[in-house]
Order: structure tokens, then C-alpha cells, then sequence
């Protein structure tokens, strides 16, 4: 048997013994509500409340319109409500057609885990950090609490949270890819692995500001192969030998995102001990989607480098839903006949279709998972 084999299977009897011995007995969480800070994997319409609009094509295989999301359809967030047959999360940030009873999406697209120094306008990086997210957070909770007690009937409360469910509820966090991004952009590789201690550790202290305000349950995504999205090549069609991986990844930006992915976990850790009343939950979405992006053919996706929507030829790129101009002809970055057979949406972002395959493998309880527990056990400590 190969190392990966052994090692899966290993994995997969470690993940069978802890469900099967720590948790045989273990009920169902009941989670009244969702809590998500993250970037553009979980926005569900953050910047684009804040900002100008996605537009279409995005959301239109599901939601059939754009619905603030960077994807044709759904995002592992939506997968993950659905699970807890719970509704999808408004954004925070949008103002109407909302509905906060059962949670709030705090996430925006281009948010980092540090506050950024430099605008959206510049590369797409979202004023809306960790730390401010978290603000919004505590800014909300505490206005909840003030509504709640000011509402005179059952109707006005009923698009409000109950205060009293804080406490119970499920905290997801999915942040950390524009951090790496940004880094790679203005650092050598060992210059920005020095800064993973402190990226790592302003993560953990948003976790602890929530604990502190009543959060228990916490499910944190590390941070997938960045080395693997489609974008990383669009201005290198000719890579040196050695510069990708096995799967057309960029092996160094790929062994970052491990060893950013390695000192999360670590982090984590520690977190449970810092926080004995909580129950952490490292989540292992990296092992999922590189695990996606090798069986892409058998699971009967596109070669995971090719983007279902824009116009990318050689150097001329057409951002998904976007016009523009090649050799003085008008260009339409449209979308593919069948998103659902792609993994890569706009060369950046998955297809609902490979959010959905995600979503299985990691909301069952994946090996690599730090415990090995499927989301609707999250709530128990071990």
C-alpha cells in the first residue's frame, strides 16, 4: 500500500474509532443559528451590499440571478445551513430582504484575517477584516439584545435572533486565502512564512473575543491549495521545471498554504486549552479540495486549471461577466454550457458543483479534521 493510501486509511479508521467510541452515544446539536466570518469563499452578498454588485452570470444555475455570491450557485456555507436545516445567511452588511433570526454572514470577498493596507480598489482587498468583522459581531449581538427588549409583539422579534441563543449557536470561520494571496504578492516566500505566527494568531484572537462574549462552538476551515486556483497561471503560460506539481499546481504557494494550514491547527490546539468550555472543530478543507482537484476526471469534472466562465486566451483575460476588447473586437466573459462539470468558476472561485463535493467530504466528518466529527456533532467537546 502507498504512503497516501496508508495514510488515508489510517485516517479513516482514526475518524471511525473517535466517532464510534467518543461519540457513539453523542445527540444531534441543535444549532439555532449560524455565525460566519470569512472572505469571498462564504460572502453571501457582503460586498456586494457594500460595493457595486456581482452581476451575472454569477448565481444563476441556482439562485437564477446574482445573489452576492462568487459563484454560479451555492458556496460551502449554503451547504453547510442546508445540513443544519437551517435558511441561508444574510449578509450583515445588506439592508434589505434580510433575515438575522436564525444568524448573520459577517464575511465579504477579498477579506484578510490582518487589516489590510491598501484599498479595494487597488487588488480587490476588503476593508472588512478579522478584527472589524468581529466588531460588527459584538456591535450586532449588543443591538439584538436592546431590539429584542424594545419589540412589544412575537412579529416584531421575528427577524431578530433571540438573545439567548448567542450561546448556543455555531461560529464558522473560512478566511485566510487573501492573506496568502496578498502575501505572495509583496513578499519573497521566506519573508511572508515569517508572518504566518502573526496571521495565525489574529485568527485566534477573534476566536477568543467571541468566546468571551458567549460563543462556544467554533468550526474553522484552514485554507485551501491557493497554488491550485486557475489565476495563479494566467500571466505564466510557460512555467520552469519544478514550478508545478503533479496536478499543474504552483508547488511553493501550495507548501505556504500547508504550513500556514500546519500552524493553524497547532493554534487550534491551544485555543482548547485557552478555552475549556469550547468546542473547536479544525476543519480540514484543504485535503478536500486538492483531494477534488487529483480525482477531478474520475469524479467526472473539467481539468481543474480550466475556468467555466470569462474569456482567458493566452494573455487577454475577460473577467467572468465582464466586457472588454480583444484585437479590437468586443468580448463577453460568459459562462459555460455546464458549470456543474467544472471545478473552477471564474479562476478563482469553485462551481457550485465542486462547493457541493467539499461540502460532503468535510460536513461528514473528514479524517484530516481535527476531531474527525461530522458538523452536526460540533457541538460536543472531546
Amino acid at each position: 500500500m502507498g504512503f497516501w493510501k496508508l495514510l488515508l486509511a489510517s485516517g479513516f479508521f482514526l475518524a471511525f474509532w473517535v466517532l464510534a467510541v467518543g461519540g457513539q452515544n453523542l445527540p444531534p446539536c441543535s444549532f439555532p443559528a449560524i455565525y460566519n466570518f470569512g472572505d469571498s469563499n462564504s460572502d453571501t452578498g457582503g460586498i456586494s451590499a457594500a460595493f457595486e454588485p456581482i452581476k451575472a452570470p454569477y448565481g444563476e444555475a441556482f439562485f437564477h440571478k446574482p445573489a452576492g455570491r462568487d459563484a454560479d450557485g451555492r458556496l460551502i456555507i449554503d451547504f453547510l445551513a442546508e445540513r443544519l436545516k437551517l435558511p441561508y445567511l444574510s449578509a450583515y452588511l445588506n439592508s434589505l430582504g434580510t433575515n438575522y433570526r436564525h444568524g448573520a454572514n459577517f464575511a465579504t470577498g477579498g477579506s484578510t484575517i490582518r487589516r489590510p493596507n491598501e484599498t479595494i480598489f487597488q487588488y480587490g482587498i476588503s476593508p472588512f477584516s478579522l478584527d472589524m468583522q468581529t466588531a460588527q459581531f459584538l456591535q450586532f449581538k449588543a443591538r439584538t439584545a436592546d431590539l429584542y427588549r424594545q419589540a412589544k409583539n412575537p412579529s416584531e422579534r421575528s427577524a431578530l435572533p433571540d438573545p439567548r441563543e448567542f450561546s448556543e449557536a455555531l461560529y464558522t470561520f473560512d478566511i485566510g486565502q487573501n492573506d496568502l494571496s496578498m502575501g505572495f504578492r509583496k513578499l519573497s516566500f521566506d519573508q511572508f512564512r515569517a508572518e504566518l505566527p502573526d496571521i495565525v494568531n489574529q485568527l485566534a484572537i477573534a476566536v477568543h473575543r467571541i468566546y468571551e462574549e458567549g460563543g462556544r462552538t467554533f468550526w474553522i476551515h484552514n485554507t485551501g491549495p491557493v497554488g491550485c486556483l486557475p489565476v495563479q497561471l494566467f500571466y505564466n503560460l510557460n512555467p520552469p521545471a519544478g514550478y508545478l506539481d503533479d496536478h499543474g499546481c504552483v508547488k511553493a504557494q501550495n507548501e505556504v498554504a500547508v504550513e500556514f494550514n500546519t500552524q493553524l491547527r497547532d493554534r487550534v490546539i491551544k485555543l482548547r486549552a485557552e478555552l475549556p468550555q469550547a468546542a473547536i472543530t479544525y476543519v480540514d478543507v484543504y485535503a478536500a479540495k486538492y483531494g477534488l482537484i487529483g480525482a477531478a476526471k474520475t469524479e467526472g469534472f473539467a481539468d481543474p486549471m480550466k475556468v467555466c466562465c470569462g474569456y482567458h486566451v493566452r494573455y487577454d483575460h475577460i473577467w467572468c461577466g465582464n466586457k472588454g476588447s480583444v484585437n479590437g473586437s468586443d468580448v463577453y466573459g460568459a459562462s459555460c454550457q455546464n458549470p456543474s462539470a467544472f471545478i473552477s468558476w471564474d479562476g478563482v472561485h469553485y462551481t457550485e458543483g465542486a462547493n457541493q463535493w467539499v461540502a460532503n467530504r468535510i460536513l461528514t466528518g473528514s479524517p484530516s479534521s481535527n476531531p474527525a466529527i461530522p458538523i452536526t456533532q460540533a457541538c460536543h467537546r472531546h
